[in-house]
C-alpha cells in the first residue's frame, strides 16, 4: 500500500529537480523533510510541498502511521515544453527551451518485524 502525490508543470527543468530527488529516495519521511530544509536548491521547497502532501494523503485516505513512512518512489518527468526566442545578431533569433517538470513522491509503510 502507497500514496503518492503528484505535482504537475512545475516550471524547474527536470534535470535540476532530479538532483534533489534523488538526495531523499528510500529515507524515512523526517529525515527526508529535514534534508529538503536544508538543501540549498530552487527544486526543494516544490519536492517538499509534494512530499507533506504525499504524508497527507497517507494520513487521510489510508489511516497510515506518520512515523513508520518512507519515500517509497520519487521520480520526476519531463512536463510541456514552452519553446521561447530570444533576438540575435544580424536579424537572426535563438530558440530558447523553457521546461517543465512532472514530479512524483509515493510514501509506504515500513513493514514491522
Amino acid at each position: 500500500m502507497q500514496a503518492k502525490s503528484v505535482a504537475k508543470t512545475v516550471r524547474i527543468a527536470p534535470r535540476k529537480v532530479r538532483l534533489v530527488v534523488d538526495l531523499i529516495r528510500g529515507k524515512n519521511v523526517g529525515e527526508a523533510i529535514a534534508i529538503l530544509k536544508h538543501t540549498q536548491r530552487g527544486a526543494s521547497p516544490v519536492v517538499e510541498k509534494v512530499l507533506n502532501s504525499a504524508i497527507a494523503n497517507a494520513e487521510h485516505n489510508y489511516d497510515m502511521d506518520v512515523d513508520n513512512l518512507y519515500v517509497s518512489e520519487a521520480y520526476v518527468d519531463e512536463g510541456v515544453t514552452l519553446k521561447r526566442f530570444r533576438p540575435r545578431a544580424q536579424g537572426s533569433a535563438s530558440a530558447i527551451n523553457k521546461r517543465t517538470s512532472h514530479i512524483t513522491v509515493a510514501v509506504s509503510e515500513k513493514k514491522e518485524g
